[in-house]
Order: structure tokens, then sequence, then C-alpha cells
């Protein structure tokens, strides 16, 4: 549940803001992300329904002075939900399904606003291992 992934080349990346209510916090909606999560990884993970894999995160309140461009240093959102699919269609499919809609509206109660938008992954990669890196 909280191993590493693997991300194949190609694969879609479907990234989801989550806004909370005022009051709400991320221990209010842990079993609600946990059981959302959980529905997608068993119920349409691999030749089931197209899902690779997938992460969530808490934004933690920094923001990068070198990384960033712009005089915005907040986010407009508390909850990232980062998934990985073969294809948008699949995603969209699981996302039509009744056992998905139950345990993402749980979710939907304790949120403001929620968008959830798609990429098309165009790079990715690692530090070379110095045994490649001398070769």
């Amino acid at each position: 549940m909280f191993g590493p992934i693997t991300i194949p080349f190609g694969a879609k990346m479907l990234f989801n803001a989550v806004k909370l209510k005022p009051g709400v916090s991320i221990d209010d909606v842990e079993l609600a992300v946990g059981e959302m999560c959980n529905v997608v990884k068993e119920t349409y993970g691999g030749d089931k329904g197209g899902f690779i894999a997938g992460q969530v995160f808490r934004f933690s309140g920094f923001a990068s002075d070198e990384g960033s461009i712009g005089s915005a240093r907040d986010s407009d959102h508390d909850v990232a939900i980062v998934t990985y699919w073969r294809s948008f269609d699949e995603h969209e499919r699981s996302h039509a399904d009744t056992v998905f809609k139950a345990k993402f509206a749980a979710l939907g109660e304790l949120c403001t606003d929620s968008k959830e938008l798609g990429y098309d992954m165009l790079w990715q990669g690692a530090p070379e291992t110095e045994d490649v890196a001398a070769a």
C-alpha cells in the first residue's frame, strides 16, 4: 500500500486538486480518500480497467522561491490525488461506474471544490547509477 510505484512511459496522469471545506482537516478526509483509492486500485487496476498507480499528497505550505515564477506563493487546493492510467477513456469509464461514484461522493461532502485534469506524459527519468554513468 505504501510501496514504490513504477510508471510506464506514455501513461496518462490525472491530477485532482481538492479544496476542503472550512473546518475540515486532512484527518477528516483520510478515511474517504483511503476507501476511494482502494476501490480504484482493486476494481479498476491493470486489465480490469487501466489503472496503473496513484499517490495522494497534502499541501505542506511550502512554495519554492527557486522554482516559482510570479508573485503567488499559495495553493488553491489542500489535497492532490495523482493517478496514472493507460488511457483517458479507461479513467472516465471507471469514474462513471456507480461503485466509484459512491466513494467519490463521500469525499465530495467534505470539499468545496475538486477538479481533475488530465496530462499526457512528455518525459520521465531518474539519475543514472554509477555503473551506467561509468560505461
